[in-house]
């Protein structure tokens, strides 16, 4: 399976092919104009240059520093427990050792606002929900909800479940199991 990464990578590469400039041209071409917001971006570069939505997309969100790749991993995370959420920085260190501790192919993916928890695809998202809490979303689309394990509901559409932590010594056995298992199903 190619990763994010490996398509973007592509689709950079096949850019002045397809369009006739590379990336930093495209980019340097959109700041020049003054164009700031998405929208006025994907238009620009659909109708006057007849970028597909995916390559004017991928223009955008880097013009803009907006993509994922544009900070680097541990500042996402960084910035995820910064300030009135630095105290759960210790719940989400619990999670990330014993979830690593499943195998060498768990992928770490951090996002804006959570960290996508991967194997061969995702089964699981750490994110700072609160000043208090942290919530850690399964995916189990065939348990039933019991106890702290949770229907998701509105939280994440990616997840089935979700387990509410507001201290680091909630990140037990229980939870750690349900995650072992969301991995093996991966």
């Amino acid at each position: 399976m190619s990763s994010p990464q490996d398509a973007e990578s592509t689709m950079v590469k096949n850019l002045k092919d397809k369009f006739g400039k590379s990336l930093d041209e495209w980019i340097k071409d959109v700041n020049k104009k003054g164009l700031t917001k998405h929208g006025e971006i994907l238009k620009y570069l659909k109708s006057e240059h007849g970028f597909t939505h995916g390559y004017a997309n991928l223009v955008s969100l880097k013009a803009r520093k907006t993509d994922a790749g544009s900070a680097e991993s541990g500042d996402l995370v960084a910035d995820q427990y910064s300030g009135d959420k630095a105290n759960l920085k210790p719940i989400y260190d619990a999670l990330v050792k014993e979830i690593n501790k499943f195998g060498s192919d768990v992928e770490l993916a951090p996002k804006k606002a959570y960290v996508s928890i991967r194997r061969k695809k995702q089964f699981a998202i750490i994110q700072p929900s609160t000043k208090t809490r942290v919530d850690v979303g399964i995916n189990f689309k065939d348990v039933p909800p019991k106890g702290r394990l949770e229907k998701s509901g509105s939280f994440n559409a990616m997840v089935s479940h979700r387990v509410k932590v507001s201290d680091k010594k909630e990140v037990d056995k229980e939870l750690v199991s349900w995650l072992k298992r969301a991995y093996e199903r991966s």
